[in-house]
């Protein structure tokens, strides 16, 4: 009789980063490459900043970035219409049992970190930070 291996917590957590980051290198290929035969992917560099997994590994959200932020919503879509073509092909380099279904998001990271810098800088706030009084 087989016995099904367990995972810790902690050991299913990495798990789930390291397939994240396959599944992220993987789409990064394919896009540098240019494998996907869409005139709007091909056309632009587009970088996938991150991919989350879900702790079952059945679904992953991959969120892009073309380069220079020039026509996310375009991209993102053009990703969404070609997700069968990107899941056919994860699926057969990641080596899974089952193959994640993919979603496209645009990632909006770089924009929240350029809105908290420019609280931070705020005069308000770096007073408050320095520790000086009114």
């Amino acid at each position: 009789m087989v016995r099904k291996q367990e995972y810790t917590a902690e050991q299913h957590s990495v798990r789930v980063l390291k397939v994240g980051e396959r599944v992220r290198h993987i789409l990064s290929e394919l896009l540098a490459r240019r494998e996907v035969h869409d005139e709007t992917v091909s056309a632009a560099n587009i970088s996938v900043t991150e991919v989350r997994m879900t702790p079952d590994l059945r679904h992953a959200t991959a969120y892009v970035k073309p380069l220079l932020g020039q026509g996310e919503d375009e991209i993102v879509t053009a990703l969404r219409q070609n997700t069968a073509f990107l899941q056919r092909e994860v699926a057969k380099r990641l080596g899974l049992k089952f193959a994640p279904k993919l979603r496209f998001c645009k990632d909006e990271s770089f924009a929240e970190a350029d809105r908290i810098e420019a609280l931070l800088r705020d005069p308000k706030v770096a007073r408050d930070l320095d520790g000086e009084e009114e």
